[in-house]
């Protein structure tokens, strides 16, 4: 898959690949814009201390080239709703 506005694999960085998955890896939202909202993905609540916290190590969702649609759908939509 080419780089482009909804697609960016950046290979030559010393985390690249950050997960184990096939095809393609989008590095767009190489940092999960969806880590404060609800994530359709597969976290887990891992514990931490005194408290739990969300793990995404095992999410491949936002890195889904076919998800990209998905995500700024959630995030609109998590905008919208921080407005009301």
């Amino acid at each position: 898959m080419e780089n482009s506005s909804r697609f960016f694999a950046n290979k030559e960085c010393e985390y690249y690949p950050c997960h184990k998955m096939s095809g393609d890896i989008n590095c767009l939202f190489c940092y999960c814009p969806l880590y404060n909202t609800e994530c359709p993905g597969n976290y887990k609540m891992v514990k931490k201390g005194e408290n739990e916290i969300k793990s995404c190590i095992d999410c491949v969702f936002p890195h889904n080239p076919d998800n990209y649609d998905k995500v700024i759908s959630l995030l609109k939509r998590s905008k919208a709703n921080k407005k009301m």
